[in-house]
């Protein structure tokens, strides 16, 4: 039977939406709606627990790459309640990515996100 990838999909939909989410508001309300109240995300960087947490990590991501979104590369892999994609942050002013990654996430019953993990397969010489 295959897999129901609008699921996957959907979920880091919303997932990009709080990554691109820059105004506080905003990016608490697309938090909310991506993790589950008790969601985690931890990369090489940060490890943090809570719809705060999240906020602030995006917040801190925001702070040091003005100016740039993130943008999913190729499609996403899942099954069961796991799902694979990767990313990268792009520059609105030239298109230079320096950072780009893959993260992995598992969903709720909701399908809010329960836990990601980031990888980082790129960062900028110095970060």
């Amino acid at each position: 039977m295959p897999a129901n990838t609008d699921r996957y999909e959907s979920a880091v939909a919303r997932y990009f939406e709080a990554w691109n989410a820059r105004e506080p508001e905003a990016r608490a309300k697309a938090v909310t709606a991506a993790w589950t109240v008790d969601g985690g995300y931890t990369d090489p960087l940060a490890e943090v627990v809570g719809h705060d947490g999240i906020a602030a990590v995006i917040a801190a991501v925001h702070e040091q790459f003005p100016g740039f979104v993130f943008r999913i590369i190729g499609a996403v892999d899942g099954h069961h309640d796991t799902a694979r994609f990767s990313w990268e942050l792009v520059s609105e002013d030239d298109g230079s990515a320096p950072v780009a990654g893959s993260d992995v996430v598992t969903l709720a019953e909701d399908d809010r996100i329960r836990t990601v993990h980031g990888f980082l397969d790129r960062v900028p010489a110095g970060a």
